[in-house]
């Protein structure tokens, strides 16, 4: 039997809550401006401290609350874990696995010594493996309608644990002051076709915005939590891997400002636009972040297709020798994209250079201005044949010297520092 479901609403006067992104604060405040729920009556102001609860306050229907477009504020109240039942009791991979999915029968079959590496697998232990994955998909994954603002309860420790947060096809959603952990995937994909070697590949971000806009992501903190990537198993030679992205921007997604964020502890960080063929982002994917803190991700922080994205204010430190989350490249500069970055200062392993900062993928063209490594400044395209942009941010506040963008950057980016 179900437990009955209780949604308190709080005093509409707790600011956090009602805060809007400031005029001019990035691509976010373009056009209408990002606002969120600010304007919801008192009756769509809610706490939500289990899973049952946000899916209530965010419309009661877990399949179909992306359509709940009225204004509504939610605070999230302490630790909401993503993994549980009905009643909101923990619950783990048996809870999702088909009846048909058998992971010892799953390796044996599509073992590339067995199975091969010229194409990806398929037969009923690979739709088991799928139907398995959809299940915990439906349970973990929270869709969010337009004009939503979540919020984490000041000094409530505001925490979603093994969560996805879905953003697709709407406008205008605040999400802020929360710290997001280890959002798992039960049920990798074999693809041996990913690489020269295979990879094992999961589906589930933390934060997923898809073709939406005005969104602002502002004060959370991203990790992998107590599951880093070096305590898991290897088959096939390749790591098992059961993380995806921190928070992944595509879709012909547009006009989102990512500001004071911690993220860290991770391999993918972010993608903006997610395929060089996917052309319905040309033009849009448009992009700010600035004052977020990016400690031992090992890439994408972020990785751009077609968007023009403005990179100013960050703090990058991580090294090579990291034991789960070895620094690969910050800045991904993929096919046309439009990347301005502004005074980030960089901190890395002695001796780094410009080429451990940057990766280009088909992109022909990238601004640098003001950049530091190690405390020296530098220029991140030169000896590259990477033409600058051409277009120019308008849409800041202030930008600061990079000299002091480590100690504004580790005093205020993360959750808990509003």
């Amino acid at each position: 039997m179900s437990v009955p479901l209780t949604i308190n609403v709080i005093d509409s006067t707790v600011d956090v809550g009602k805060e809007v992104l400031p005029v001019n604060d990035g691509w976010g405040s373009f056009t209408t401006g990002t606002t969120g729920g600010s304007k919801a009556d008192a009756s769509q102001i809610f706490t939500a401290t289990n899973r049952s609860e946000l899916i209530q306050a965010l419309g009661g229907d877990s399949v179909n609350n992306d359509k709940n477009a009225a204004p509504k504020i939610i605070y999230v109240k302490g630790t909401i874990d993503m993994n549980v039942d009905e009643n909101n009791q923990p619950v783990g991979m048996e809870y999702y696995k088909d009846p048909e999915y058998d992971f010892g029968k799953y390796l044996d079959t599509y073992h590339p010594d067995t199975w091969g590496r010229a194409s990806l697998p398929s037969g009923p232990l690979e739709e088991a493996r799928a139907r398995s994955e959809k299940k915990q998909g439906e349970n973990i994954q929270i869709k969010i309608g337009s004009n939503t603002t979540i919020v984490g309860l000041p000094g409530s420790g505001a925490r979603i644990l093994g969560g996805n947060l879905l953003i697709q096809n709407v406008d205008n959603v605040i999400i802020r002051n929360i710290e997001f952990e280890n959002t798992f995937d039960y049920f990798p994909q074999w693809d041996p076709t990913d690489g020269s070697t295979g990879n094992w590949n999961s589906v589930f971000d933390m934060l997923t915005i898809k073709n939406s806009t005005h969104i602002w992501i502002d004060h959370n903190t991203f990790s992998d939590g107590s599951m880093p990537d070096d305590q898991s198993n290897t088959y096939f030679g390749r790591q098992y891997q059961q993380h995806d992205g921190l928070m992944d921007i595509t879709n012909a997604s547009d006009l989102v400002t990512v500001s004071y964020n911690h993220f860290h502890s991770h391999d993918k960080t972010t993608l903006v636009g997610g395929s060089d063929s996917y052309t319905d982002d040309e033009g849009k994917e448009r992009v700010t972040f600035h004052h977020n803190y990016y400690q031992n991700v090992t890439e994408r922080a972020p990785r751009v297709r077609y968007g023009q994205v403005h990179v100013y204010n960050n703090f990058y430190e991580g090294t090579k020798n990291h034991e789960s989350y070895p620094h690969s490249y910050s800045l991904g500069i993929g096919f046309k994209s439009q990347i301005y970055a502004q005074n980030n200062f960089f901190a890395m392993d002695a001796g780094a250079q410009a080429s451990d900062i940057i990766r280009i993928w088909g992109g022909t063209q990238f601004t640098d201005e003001g950049s530091v490594l190690n405390g020296t400044e530098i220029s991140l395209s030169a000896g590259t044949n990477l033409a600058p942009v051409d277009w120019k941010p308008t849409l800041y506040t202030s930008i600061d010297t990079a000299k002091d963008v480590p100690e504004i950057v580790k005093t205020k980016a993360g959750a808990g520092k509003l």
